[in-house]
């Protein structure tokens, strides 16, 4: 009897709040744009698609319901992707800013960072001095000095809101702290089984990316929640496909898109998100494993089901 080959979940967060529109012209920002993406990726092999939102006008991170809508609904009528609603929006924005749209949307799946942080953006200036829009500097440098808020309040405020909707939260962890805060909000009963961690490697001001921190992450992951939970990477930067391929290796799942990384190689940019997903699901394959469909992602994870959201 042929032995059924594992099931990779790729997820592709299509725009984010790290990159600026000056870094890459492909850069999705329009409702439309977003839209295209987000089902041009799942067509190309993505389950999840995470999802942020920004000023049309000028790329600007942005997170009011009324942002989201327009793309939401596109992409629920042209694909049977899971729909994944950040909460983490941009460092710039409270609390009751980045909870807005998943409490006004009720998707299968949101965001939820694992803790404050410092989120150190600024050395990209270097690398991209030509910004064309006034707030790209500021928004950049300002991560210097600025910290990315995720009290233990906001992480059960997020929760708790949620709670009655079925909502389904994707951890991220920055670092193996994150890691035992999400372990006391599953002895608070707060995060239930099956927990979907997503651990995040090379943001400056979490964990690096080398091997040993992957497999350091991923052992932490092991001892904590042994098998109730799935685990899932994202590298950041030139570091998205190696981090990728080592989750994969070791029994985890990954993620990809222009909110991650702007590159398609070294010195190349990714002319889309689907380019990305369509090197990561060659990547599945060539490790003789398979890519998960939305229907199999929606199994593995517990989710609800695309029609049960408030969109």
């Amino acid at each position: 009897m042929t032995r059924q080959a594992r099931k990779v979940i790729i997820t592709c967060a299509v725009t984010g709040s790290i990159h600026t529109p000056s870094m890459s012209p492909h850069l999705p920002v329009t409702a439309q744009e977003i839209a295209d993406a987000a089902v041009g990726a799942a067509e190309a092999g993505a389950a999840i698609v995470h999802l942020h939102a920004r000023n049309p006008d000028n790329g600007e991170p942005v997170q009011s319901p009324e942002a989201f809508e327009p793309f939401l609904r596109v992409i629920k009528q042209r694909s049977d992707c899971v729909i994944n609603i950040t909460t983490g929006g941009a460092a710039t924005m409270t609390i009751e800013e980045r909870l807005s749209p998943v409490a006004a949307f009720k998707p299968e799946v949101a965001s939820l960072n694992m803790g404050s942080m410092n989120f150190g953006l600024f050395p990209m200036l270097g690398r991209f001095p030509d910004l064309k829009h006034e707030w790209e500097h500021s928004y950049l440098e300002g991560s210097r000095s600025r910290v990315f808020r995720n009290t233990f309040a906001d992480i059960e405020k997020i929760l708790t809101t949620c709670a009655e909707n079925g909502t389904r939260f994707e951890i991220e962890c920055y670092d193996i702290g994150h890691l035992y805060t999400c372990a006391h909000f599953v002895e608070r009963g707060l995060i239930k089984a099956p927990i979907f961690i997503q651990s995040v490697f090379g943001i400056l001001g979490g964990i690096g990316a080398h091997p040993e921190d992957v497999m350091h992450m991923r052992r932490t992951a092991d001892r904590l929640f042994g098998d109730t939970y799935q685990w899932s990477v994202l590298g950041a930067g030139r570091n998205q496909m190696s981090v990728g391929l080592q989750s994969m290796l070791m029994g985890g799942h990954m993620r990809v898109g222009l909110e991650d990384s702007i590159w398609a190689g070294p010195g190349k940019l990714a002319t889309s998100n689907a380019e990305q997903v369509e090197k990561a699901v060659r990547m599945v394959h060539e490790a003789g494993l398979e890519v998960a469909t939305p229907a199999e992602a929606r199994a593995i994870l517990g989710l609800k089901g695309g029609d049960q959201v408030g969109f």
